[in-house]
């Protein structure tokens, strides 16, 4: 089953970043349906689906790290700025430094040998970002010894810092426990939503992510599909029944039978 959106939005100043009949895969093979669709301002969009359904090669894509196997992604600007923010895993490998630090790490564009310590405006900045993230009382603690919603929190201020338009995250809250996995979508949520960023997470959790995100990106390898809206449209599709069953769907006939909407 191949599903295909297409969207069209009225206000073309606030799109980011477009895909355009963008096919993803390796070697040339195709994992999934060409997709046509666009990351707005303001607005915060989780990608999900089971492992090996294609969303790792989906991400890497947009962040440049694969070829598309036909098609494109494009920002609608070169004036767009994007962060990438991995799973905290990938930060505790690096030399001590304390959050406040990695934050400042984010203004390094401004640094110079002349003034190792940024300017005021950078200074500014950062402490800006850390007060925005809810990371300001951890500034000054060793990164390593924080919990993972902490260390989420200091990434999330390093990518304030960094003034990005477009903010990639992968699975940021792997590792974390119930409360603070809700605390930080909602975050990303409210940053999305109050600072007019584009936020494109890559989410295990389903019922967290339809919390939070204004849209669902369901990508499934096995049925060749991509479903893309709201919670109640993704959830309620056939391929997403397939993998997950009715439970996630609020419509779904008492007998158990698929029954769902087809979209596109």
């Amino acid at each position: 089953m191949v599903t295909k959106h297409e969207h069209s939005h009225e206000h073309t100043k606030d799109v980011i970043l477009c895909c355009e009949d963008l096919v993803i895969g390796y070697d040339g093979k195709p994992m999934l349906p060409p997709v046509d669709f666009q990351v707005r301002r303001g607005t915060f969009l989780a990608v999900i689906g089971r492992n090996g359904s294609g969303k790792s090669t989906w991400f890497k894509t947009l962040l440049g790290l694969l070829p598309p196997v036909s098609g494109r992604v494009y920002r609608s600007s070169p004036h767009v700025k994007s962060a990438y923010v991995p799973q905290t895993s990938g930060i505790d490998a690096l030399l001590p430094v304390r959050a406040g630090e990695l934050v400042r790490w984010g203004r390094m564009s401004g640094w110079n040998f002349m003034w190792p310590f940024g300017a005021r405006g950078d200074r500014r900045a950062v402490e800006q970002a850390l007060d925005t993230a809810g990371a300001l009382p951890i500034a000054h603690r060793p990164y390593r010894e924080l919990s993972e919603g902490q260390k989420q929190r200091a990434l999330l201020a390093r990518v304030l810092a960094t003034k990005a338009d477009l903010v990639l995250l992968d699975e940021p809250t792997a590792a974390m426990d119930a409360v603070a996995e809700r605390e930080t979508m909602k975050r990303l949520a409210d940053l999305a939503h109050e600072h007019g960023l584009a936020v494109v997470v890559v989410s295990h959790d389903l019922r967290v992510a339809a919390e939070s995100a204004d849209q669902l990106l369901f990508v499934d390898r096995e049925t060749r599909s991509v479903v893309l809206g709201d919670a109640d449209t993704v959830f309620c599709h056939p391929a997403f029944r397939r993998q997950y069953g009715d439970e996630y769907c609020p419509r779904h006939p008492p007998s158990g039978h698929p029954r769902g909407p087809t979209v596109g």
